[in-house]
């Protein structure tokens, strides 16, 4: 029979630009799992982000065209947060791309 082993001690990430990874806001605990790479290349971080925020902003128009939507304020709320989750990732991997480009060395 195997014994299990309790995970070690979680110790809470280095915030960036110290570390290599910064935890996205979307995170839903004090523990992230989810993660920006912020030594990506700069045009894979734009593509993450461009893809997240035009999905969202694919689906909001789509609902726009619609006329009336009739729902439960619930469906309402967690249809909003449905939105609000890959628009906050995007945003902070846009924030991930500004702060690379500002550290350049201007040309």
């Amino acid at each position: 029979m195997t014994t299990l082993t309790p995970d070690p001690p979680y110790e809470k990430p280095i915030p960036h630009p110290k570390n290599r990874f910064m935890a996205l806001t979307s995170n839903c605990t004090d523990m992230p799992t989810l993660f920006v790479d912020t030594h990506a290349p700069l045009d894979v971080l734009y593509d993450a982000a461009s893809y997240r925020i035009r999905a969202v902003t694919q689906v909001l128009e789509n609902m726009s065209m619609r006329g009336s939507v009739e729902c439960e304020s619930f469906i309402l709320s967690d249809f909003a947060l449905l939105c609000a989750i890959p628009l906050r990732d995007g945003c902070d991997v846009l924030d991930v791309v500004g702060r690379r480009l500002r550290a350049r060395p201007s040309d």
